[in-house]
């Protein structure tokens, strides 16, 4: 075997093995009996690919995406199985995304994802919560003072008060949405805001490579989607809760 294609799979082995709980006594791919009756719902049990499909396909891939010790992991090599989303959309809600990647990976988590717009050539288009490794990748230092950095909305605004636990550690999301305010938190510290539809919204999305996309994040609803980008990352206890407006 490649020394390089050795890396990648050691990289892959460590991400899915050995998952670490982020909150105390909290149970894998699990719902309290109190997030049951706040609305919670889990988007992945842990075991089964139930509720997730290709983004494109409709179905779930053959290859690219394995589900081990109850982690939802890119699995990298010559088969890629492209972005997976929700079988459900949603408008307003709280997301919440444990994620583990390896060093130098890039990944992202999509929402208000159109998979039918202009017969599904947008699929994988929407708003994204960058996931990087700012140390090793690249697109750390592309884009526009850092708004392509872990826990950005990608290419459109930069984070601050990031604490990134680093590769080979879990680290949590949570992405929160009501009407047309958007937040993006990790590891508990809010990393940005913003408001879509408006002039100053506009005026971001037409500086970005989005900038050709009518109406970018600007639907009522979307698919959540979890991006597949060649590097190795895994997710679990993947949960959403609708807010009612």
């Amino acid at each position: 075997m490649k020394r390089a294609g050795y890396i990648v799979l050691v990289a892959f082995l460590f991400l899915c093995t050995e998952p670490i709980l982020l909150g105390q006594n909290e149970k894998l791919n699990s719902l309290t009996d109190k997030e049951i009756k706040d609305g919670w719902k889990l988007l992945f049990d842990g075991k089964t690919y139930t509720g997730w499909m290709n983004a494109k396909s409709k179905s779930f891939p053959s290859g690219g995406w394995e589900i081990k010790d109850g982690t939802l992991c890119v699995k990298p090599g010559s088969v890629s199985g492209g972005d997976l989303v929700t079988s459900d959309a949603y408008g307003n809600f709280e997301l919440i995304v444990d994620f583990k990647y390896a060093p130098g990976a890039n990944s992202g988590i999509k929402y208000f994802v159109d998979i039918e717009k202009d017969n599904g050539a947008l699929a994988s288009i929407g708003c994204e919560y960058q996931i990087l490794d700012d140390k090793l990748h690249p697109d750390a230092l592309a884009g526009i003072t850092g708004n392509r950095k872990l826990a950005s909305l990608y290419d459109l605004i930069a984070p601050a008060n990031t604490r990134d636990n680093g590769p080979d550690q879990w680290n949590r999301a949570i992405i929160i949405v009501k009407g047309h305010h958007v937040q993006h938190w990790l590891n508990g510290q809010l990393t940005l805001e913003y408001d879509r539809g408006t002039q100053k919204w506009k005026d971001l999305v037409a500086t970005s490579k989005f900038k050709t996309f009518t109406g970018f994040g600007e639907a009522a609803k979307g698919h959540i989607l979890l991006q597949e980008h060649g590097g190795a990352v895994a997710f679990m206890n993947i949960k959403i809760r609708e807010i009612k407006e």
